[in-house]
């Protein structure tokens, strides 16, 4: 027998402020039709005043517990992916911790940007399969309105803010790719190309928060080779094959990277799930955020075998297939 890890709930939450590409249009050369051509989102969210990261990653965990039919009592550990932490230190996730009324278990953040929730969901895979934890809650939360530039028009217009989550809890499989939960994950970074996306601040550095900059072409570039050979990666490791996919949950940054990386792997775009049009690119949020809309629309059925990619600054990027 083989301990899986598999997703028995997932929630989100987005901001009430609902932020159209026209907003940016009053105050910099662009449009809602530039937006929309060049990146296919038409609107995000923004997080109101004294509305934190741990906010939405507290509002997120909760929907998924509700999913779960768990209680907070009940889980031994949050892993929690945030690029915008509520403070440099405590972990957000002790934060969340608290917020949930959790006071047993233990609370950790992991930091990869937009991959985050792939690497977060890879770590608590580990955990779970080692027998650090029985069940754990993995989320992806960001508030990334608060590292903008709002005068660089090909940075702001893409990102929002927002949290997803899922539960995940052990199961018993037969170790073969048959077993529902998480079945294989492919991780990688390489620093060598972290300047085409970083935040040009940083408490040890400038002690600032710094403003994120990106080279557009360039991370396009990586994105689509990279996310194209993690998941052919990830599919070998786990004893299938681009054939066996039922659906593939990307990170939603960008529709021209969606695309093109569905076309070079041969998958039919009604297999993909495409949310970035309601909310932007919420980073590490992006994907547990398009899991949990994709289930309210009933996209996700018992044993699909799914794919969910990401990749992000570092850089670092990875992907996850499971089985549904």
């Amino acid at each position: 027998m083989t301990t899986r890890a598999r997703i028995t709930g997932v929630g989100h939450y987005l901001p009430e402020r609902v932020v159209p590409n026209a907003w940016f249009a009053s105050f910099l050369d662009t449009s809602d039709e530039w937006i929309r051509a060049r990146t296919g989102i038409e609107r995000r969210h923004f997080a109101a005043e004294g509305e934190f990261t741990s906010d939405l990653a507290t509002k997120a965990a909760r929907a998924a517990l509700a999913a779960a039919g768990r209680d907070a009592g009940e889980i031994d550990a949050i892993v929690l992916a945030t690029s915008t932490p509520d403070l440099t230190f405590p972990a957000t996730a002790t934060i969340v911790q608290e917020k949930l009324g959790m006071t047993g278990g233990f609370a950790f953040d992991v930091q990869a940007v937009c991959a985050g929730f792939i690497f977060a969901l890879s770590n608590a895979t580990a955990l779970i399969a080692g027998g650090q934890a029985g069940r754990v809650l993995v989320i992806g939360a960001e508030t990334f309105s608060r590292i903008m530039n709002w005068e660089d028009r090909t940075t702001c217009v893409l990102f929002g803010d927002g949290a997803g989550a899922v539960v995940l809890e052990a199961e018993q499989g037969t170790g073969t790719s048959d077993d529902r939960g998480i079945l294989a994950t492919d991780l990688h970074s390489d620093g060598r190309f972290r300047v085409i996306l970083q935040v040009s601040g940083g408490v040890s550095s400038t002690q600032t928060t710094g403003h994120l900059t990106m080279a557009g072409k360039e991370v396009f570039r990586h994105a689509v080779e990279k996310l194209h050979d993690s998941t052919l990666a990830v599919l070998a490791k786990a004893g299938l094959g681009i054939a066996d996919v039922d659906r593939v949950v990307p990170h939603q940054a960008n529709i021209r990277i969606i695309d093109r990386t569905a076309a070079k792997l041969g998958l039919p775009r009604e297999k993909v799930v495409v949310t970035v049009q309601d909310h932007g690119n919420t980073s590490a949020a992006s994907i547990p955020l398009a899991m949990s809309v994709a289930v309210d629309q009933g996209l996700l059925a018992e044993r699909d075998v799914v794919v969910t990619e990401a990749i992000g600054g570092g850089l670092s990027w990875g992907a996850v297939a499971l089985r549904w």
